[in-house]
């Protein structure tokens, strides 16, 4: 089945969080871009893209809701 893209996370530290997860849930991924947004932080063109089989997509965009905080402004 072909890949697609699951997430472009936006640091290395929610690359990870999300790999981590991944692998704990037995879902196979592949990164594309993985050490070039390291060198050029903050260039959108350059983000690391988290590839998945597209029959997960559905677990994977499941598992990716649970990490995703609302964050009300409690003023």
């Amino acid at each position: 089945m072909p890949m697609i893209c699951l997430t472009e996370p936006q640091s290395m530290g929610e690359l990870a969080m999300v790999t981590s997860l991944l692998e704990g849930s037995g879902i196979g991924y592949l990164l594309q871009n993985e050490y070039v947004s390291s060198l050029y932080p903050g260039l959108p063109i350059l983000n690391s893209r988290v590839m998945v089989d597209e029959r997960d997509r559905l677990s994977a965009n499941l598992l990716l809701s649970r990490l995703r905080v609302d964050v009300r402004d409690v003023s």
